[in-house]
């Protein structure tokens, strides 16, 4: 027979209201009492029944992971990070893609809410303000990741204005005067922030930056402004600051098949730092984010406004790190 609450309530010597606290809210039960209510459910084998509890009106014991794109290794690295944490806690994650579409990230965001997941960490579009709000009427919690946030938010995210800038001192130090971005600024903040940085930097020469817009965020995207480079002029080197590494990853690749020599007639610049990017023929100069220790803030930062003991909204804002390589070098 297959154990119930009341089962598990008689073995532990408590009431059945102290076992339903200790499966939805640990935190308000007192260590020995919350051992005592364990010890006896792994000793009858008693799972608790997440669909039920939901149902009557409780929130899933999950979270759910909503990005721009999880292919893209930067997002798979900083959802590892999480899943790392979220499991030990006894959460599950779910990841969804948007592909930086309003339109996906609202309708991701609505099944969210009718799972009832507890939390949700969040790489908004421009839909950020109605998205959020809609979220927490209901009681789930959200932290922005990858996005800087108000003082009435939780958020993770890397001052990408000054990776823009790295890059462009980097590009001047170099000693390029043809400076170029490619990125979908328009769509995304983070690659705005990044094409801001590098423009502030180059105007101290009063040098100007060429946009490429990309279609996506992707090694195919990457490819197709490849072909745009390659038949412009390029009597003078060019620079190009991309919107993360695998945009300049294909750039990279699309160069190369045209016999365009990188960096000696275009030098490249990532954005996150992949695995990659080091492994490459001709290793890529990128500006670092600390994956890692992204998702981990960003989990207990979740898990702090989820708890309700105290909780300040609060941002945690790392800094960038510029990583030079072959790819803006030939040393």
């Amino acid at each position: 027979m297959i154990a119930n609450i009341e089962d598990v309530a008689r073995l532990a010597g408590v009431g059945r209201s102290t076992v339903s606290n200790v499966i939805n809210r640990p935190e308000i039960v007192a260590t020995t009492t919350r051992e005592r209510v364990t010890a006896a459910m792994e000793m009858l084998g008693y799972v608790p029944n997440e669909s039920a509890r939901v149902l009557a009106g409780g929130m899933g014991r999950f979270i759910g992971m909503v990005v721009h794109d999880a292919s893209n290794p930067f997002f798979g690295q900083i959802a590892r990070a999480v899943e790392d944490i979220a499991l030990d806690r006894d959460y599950v994650v779910t990841l969804t893609s948007t592909g930086a579409e309003p339109t996906r990230e609202d309708n991701a965001l609505r099944l969210l809410m009718r799972q009832r997941a507890q939390g949700v960490l969040l790489t908004t579009t421009a839909l950020r303000a109605t998205a959020v709000a809609s979220l927490r009427n209901i009681g789930t919690k959200v932290v922005l990741l990858d996005t800087p946030g108000g003082d009435d938010e939780c958020s993770v995210s890397v001052d990408d204005v000054e990776g823009g800038r790295l890059a462009g001192r980097h590009f001047l130090d170099c000693g390029y005067t043809r400076v170029a971005f490619a990125g979908r600024p328009r769509r995304t903040t983070q690659h705005a922030d990044r094409l801001a940085g590098l423009r502030q930097t180059l105007a101290q020469d009063r040098l100007s930056v060429e946009e490429l817009e990309v279609a996506n965020d992707d090694v195919a995207s990457g490819r197709e402004a490849a072909a745009v480079i390659a038949v412009g002029d390029l009597s003078a080197p060019l620079a190009v600051l991309c919107g993360n590494d695998l945009i300049a990853i294909g750039i990279m690749f699309g160069l190369q098949e045209r016999g365009v020599r990188v960096p000696d007639q275009v030098a490249i610049c990532g954005y996150d730092d992949i695995d990659l990017a080091q492994h490459l023929a001709i290793p890529l100069t990128t500006v670092r984010q600390p994956m890692d220790a992204m998702g981990r803030a960003a989990f207990e930062l979740l898990l702090d406004e989820v708890s309700g003991k105290d909780h300040t909204h609060r941002g945690e804002r790392f800094a960038p790190e510029l990583v030079v390589r072959r790819s803006t070098s030939q040393a």
